[in-house]
């Protein structure tokens, strides 16, 4: 019997010493969490108001200078910006954002996969490693953005993809990211990123009717690739703020549920002591009975 303590007594050291790493991840994730979650709370309604701005030139623009990256073409040949993490441990963030990307390429962009025309740039080394594992055509320059985040290398990312897009490389650029609700909810979007969309219909044209200065076409030339980096830059940042959440929510299941073995495992060392000491009790007294008889 005591083989069998000593085997329970080792799982509980095992699962305390998991259990501390676990409180201690979801402590730095807090921590982390916090600070990211700060970045896009003040980037988003900045951002929210530039694709509005954006959307609305677009829309009213009647003229071709300064409009390729909101040119419509045929689609041939697709790109999919997917934004991932660097690490795992943080419960199905990662697997549902390829999911969405997969689930993306079959139901939207299946034949031009099949020619073998759609290829992936993955911000964030777990989705990098899942599309190179899995063969597809996968442009890894920027996958370690978050290796030290700046707007500069996110803006790298984003310039590359226009100037794909302008070169005719590419007829269409999708983006999937995480959207940062609270630190136990996130939103898996996919988004078109190129040609930039025009703004939904409305009934009324007062709205869109602005002066320009400069000139709306020198505006859209100037502004379209600035708000665009932006675009990506608050994806990148819901990504990262979306990620610390999902990782703090995972290692506190992960902490309640060791909490729970804990109580199992120290229920089965109870009962294997008990029976241990009845037993030698038992030999104890048949030893004594022996002797006296």
């Amino acid at each position: 019997m005591s083989g069998a303590l000593k085997e329970v007594r080792v799982r509980i050291k095992s699962v305390q010493s998991t259990q501390q790493i676990t409180k201690a991840m979801k402590m730095v994730s807090a921590a982390k969490l916090r600070r990211a979650q700060d970045a896009i709370t003040q980037m988003r309604p900045y951002a929210h108001k530039l694709q509005e701005v954006l959307s609305n030139i677009v829309s009213g623009s009647d003229g071709n200078a300064g409009m390729a990256l909101a040119t419509e073409r045929v689609v041939e040949k697709v790109m999919i910006i997917v934004v991932t993490s660097d690490r795992g441990l943080c419960g199905g963030y990662n697997s549902n954002l390829i999911k969405l990307a997969k689930s993306l390429l079959v139901d939207k962009y299946a034949a031009q996969h099949a020619k073998g025309n759609v290829s992936f740039l993955p911000i964030g080394k777990k989705g990098y490693e899942h599309f190179t594992k899995n063969g597809f055509k996968v442009i890894d320059n920027f996958w370690d953005i978050f290796t030290g985040l700046s707007f500069d290398k996110v803006q790298a990312a984003a310039k590359y993809a226009m100037n794909t897009f302008t070169n005719g490389d590419v007829d269409k650029v999708e983006l999937i990211f995480s959207e940062f609700k609270n630190a136990a909810t996130q939103e898996y979007i996919a988004e078109q990123f190129l040609p930039v969309q025009k703004a939904a219909a409305t009934t009324s044209k007062v709205n869109a009717d602005f002066i320009y200065e400069p000139s709306k076409d020198v505006l859209v030339t100037e502004l379209m690739p600035k708000i665009l980096n932006t675009q990506l830059y608050k994806a990148v940042l819901d990504g990262n703020a979306s990620e610390h959440g999902a990782r703090m929510t995972a290692m506190d299941k992960a902490s309640d549920n060791a909490n729970e073995l804990l109580k199992s495992l120290k229920i089965s060392y109870n009962r294997a002591r008990q029976a241990a000491i009845t037993t030698e009790l038992s030999e104890i007294v048949s030893g004594a009975a022996a002797l006296n008889g």
